[in-house]
């Protein structure tokens, strides 16, 4: 029976007052099925997007008035996570897109046939920690949040392979769970150092009293080491930056992890207050200094990126708190054993400062995975270390002292059947 015979019906049996109380009653019940029909069909609204972290890994939120029907997959040349939303549109404004941290450009559009996109494009290989549909809390609407860090190539390259044995474009509830879950075993890896020199571009670094600029000294003495460490043909070794440049402080630690390495040294030369120090310091991480002078040093490296005019705010405390649950102990205590003995090696051929193995929270030693340390070489606010520093034989010897340490501390972790 239809709504028109229905509609008769009632005013045949009621009379003229019912039928026309009863043809009132049907419009409304159909204007209601109409208006949920039309706002079923209406498009999802994506109406916020929010990112936070840095070049190591980010976390990246997006909000919706409805559950969104999500789909995702990976893509090279450039590394970038696809992902696609069924019938939506995006009410979110130019500013909250701007790239940050790991992701460096972030696109989104009409894709056609009733499908919308983000593309969010890595500065490199990066795995997908977790991708989660999230009712809100209070009830208002759904969003979606994504965890990405920094990987290898290697590991960005198996997560492909594993997509490509189950289908190009699949639910995120699905995928979140194979796609960056952990390492995965190469055994084709040799042991890798990451040198990073200090400083560099805008930010010179420290002055010495004859106007020595650090980021030359560390750039000279990071190449000498890069090349005495080639020449025992039993490392990958690679370099934060080789010109001129600045980088970012988590974006140093972004080029070790996606390297792979094994072990991080971060090669400094800075000034300091009291004129009659002087010598070499090896520096591990630690979220509490180990003394006044190591905190000091700690606040001014981490400060660097002021120097490219970007603004510095305190770190999140949640951020914080997740980047010092990230420093994990296995990897803490390889940094510590590689500090000992680099200052037993540097101790034979160089002037080391008195208590010469302390530790600070510097940012660049924040890598969760790899062993990192950061040599002090020695004061440019002292005119004899000034001088030992721009001197090759000294370099040279300095140079030699470290790779001794990589040699005897890669053949630990070898014989332990960790890198290479």
């Amino acid at each position: 029976m239809g709504l028109a015979d229905f509609t008769d019906k009632g005013c045949r049996v009621g009379g003229q007052i019912l039928g026309v109380f009863c043809l009132l009653l049907l419009v409304a019940i159909a204007s209601a099925f109409s208006a949920i029909a039309n706002a079923a069909d209406a498009p999802l609204v994506a109406t916020g997007y929010k990112m936070a972290g840095d070049a190591t890994k980010m976390r990246i939120v997006m909000d919706f008035d409805r559950e969104p029907d999500v789909k995702w997959f990976l893509l090279r040349g450039p590394n970038r996570l696809v992902i696609d939303l069924a019938n939506t549109r995006f009410a979110i404004g130019a500013k909250d897109l701007k790239a940050r941290g790991l992701v460096r450009g972030v696109r989104l559009g009409a894709l056609g046939e009733g499908v919308s996109r983000l593309i969010l494009t890595g500065k490199g290989p990066f795995a997908v920690d977790k991708l989660d549909v999230l009712k809100n809390e209070d009830g208002t609407g759904y969003r979606i949040a994504i965890d990405m860090s920094a990987a290898s190539e290697r590991e960005f390259d198996a997560a492909l392979a594993n997509q490509a044995l189950t289908t190009g474009s699949t639910v995120s509830s699905d995928k979140g769970g194979r796609v960056g879950t952990g390492p995965v075993s190469n055994p084709g890896h040799r042991f890798t150092v990451v040198i990073d020199p200090g400083h560099g571009g805008i930010d010179g670094g420290a002055e010495g009293l004859n106007g020595t600029i650090e980021k030359n000294v560390t750039l000279a003495f990071a190449t000498e080491l890069r090349d005495k460490l080639a020449a025992v043909d039993k490392y990958d070794v690679f370099m934060t930056r080789d010109t001129d440049e600045y980088l970012r402080l988590d974006d140093r630690v972004r080029i070790a992890r996606q390297h792979e390495a094994d072990l991080l040294i971060s090669i400094h030369a800075d000034t300091i207050s009291v004129k009659g120090i002087r010598g070499a310091t090896v520096y591990t991480i630690s979220d509490k200094a180990s003394d006044p002078e190591a905190q000091a040093l700690a606040d001014r490296e981490n400060l660097s990126d002021q120097f490219a005019g970007m603004e510095i705010k305190n770190d999140n405390k949640e951020v914080t708190d997740i980047l010092i649950d990230l420093i994990r102990r296995e990897t803490h205590n390889f940094s510590m054993s590689f500090a000992h003995t680099l200052v037993g090696q540097l101790s034979t051929s160089v002037g080391l400062i008195n208590n010469p193995q302390r530790s600070a929270g510097f940012k660049v030693l924040k890598a969760p995975d790899v062993p990192s340390v950061l040599v002090e070489l020695g004061y440019l606010s002292n005119a004899k270390d000034e001088a030992q520093l721009l001197d090759a034989d000294w370099r040279g010897k300095a140079a030699q002292s470290i790779t001794n340490a990589v040699a005897l501390f890669a053949s630990a972790r070898t014989a332990a059947g960790a890198g290479g």
